[in-house]
């Protein structure tokens, strides 16, 4: 299996997950309506196929409503203060936060194990993204709300009368109406200087970001050229939780003992800032990834989808 950049598990199970408060319907004025019918999913190009990219297949899909954006810091927020939730990052008391990102008050760090560029955290949550104390210097509303389990993006989907998209409905979206592409904007790929059409790392991961497409972390959630539906960032800056859990169909014996470590995973699509062809191409449509539905980080978030 390539090497990846993205977290770890918890493995600090919390029990039973925080309650699901039911809202009313809620849809942003920047959601964007997804055309049903037939459509594409996975690959016939696997770059990492250990992960389930392919096959390419038809499948079928109805018409709905799709976040424009990741949901935001502001709009996390207005969830926060309109029912007192308080996400599981908070109830944990630690979160996962990348190397460079560690606020410098903080003097020591728990790495974790074979991922040293990741540090435990104490403290660290939606509000205070890099340490306790740090939501004056980094937390910015425009940005994709993160430190975001999948247990707490399903809560906020269900308080806003929608849900997590399925596989098949993020890869449609992220399509943009292209058919079988890599990106979202077609087959060209990202380089280091001149075409930065995502945000995702450019330089030597995971110790030298030059930052060429102006971000060291996330970028505003509204940003770049969005796709052929108005769809921003559905690759680059932060993962993207779905509704299905992470399963690979696969014969092999590697691959089987992986995913028995694996059980009750959920899938996220979409990469990350963290991403890199070197290392982590998981930027691509078809690419996959899975983790705890409790784990958090700061490069995980979410948006949501509505029923026409």
């Amino acid at each position: 299996m390539k090497p990846t950049c993205c977290t770890p598990p918890s493995e600090a199970p919390l029990g039973k997950a925080p309650a699901v408060i039911k809202g009313t319907r809620q849809v942003p004025d920047t959601a964007v309506s997804i055309p049903g019918g037939r459509s594409l999913c996975g690959t016939a190009r696997p770059e990492i196929p250990d992960d389930g990219e392919d096959p390419l297949r038809k499948t079928t899909v109805k018409p709905f409503l799709m976040g424009g954006t990741t949901v935001t810091n502001a709009e996390f927020a207005a969830f926060v203060t309109a029912t007192g939730f308080v996400t599981e990052a908070e109830r944990l008391e630690w979160s996962f936060v990348f190397w460079a990102h560690v606020s410098e008050r903080i003097a020591e760090t728990e790495a974790v194990a074979a991922l040293q560029w990741w540090r435990k955290v104490e403290g660290a949550n939606w509000r205070d993204i890099t340490g306790p104390g740090t939501q004056s210097e980094v937390w910015l509303p425009d940005h994709p709300a993160v430190h975001i389990s999948w247990n707490d993006a399903q809560a906020y989907a269900a308080w806003v009368g929608g849900r997590l998209p399925t596989e098949a409905e993020w890869e449609q979206a992220a399509r943009g109406g292209l058919g079988d592409v890599r990106f979202p904007w077609g087959d060209e790929e990202p380089d280091e200087d001149s075409h930065l059409p995502c945000n995702i790392w450019q330089g030597n991961f995971p110790q030298a970001n030059t930052c060429a497409d102006g971000y060291a972390s996330t970028a505003p959630a509204r940003s770049f050229a969005p796709n052929g539906y108005g769809l921003y960032n559905m690759v680059g800056n932060v993962w993207e939780w779905t509704s299905e859990p992470f399963k690979v169909k696969s014969l092999k014996k590697h691959v089987k003992q992986r995913l028995a470590g694996m059980r009750g995973y959920k899938l996220s699509k979409g990469g990350s800032f963290l991403c890199h062809a070197s290392y982590c191409y998981r930027y691509r449509i078809a690419a996959r990834s899975g983790n705890s539905p409790d784990s958090t980080t700061t490069h995980q978030g979410f948006r949501v989808v509505w029923d026409v």
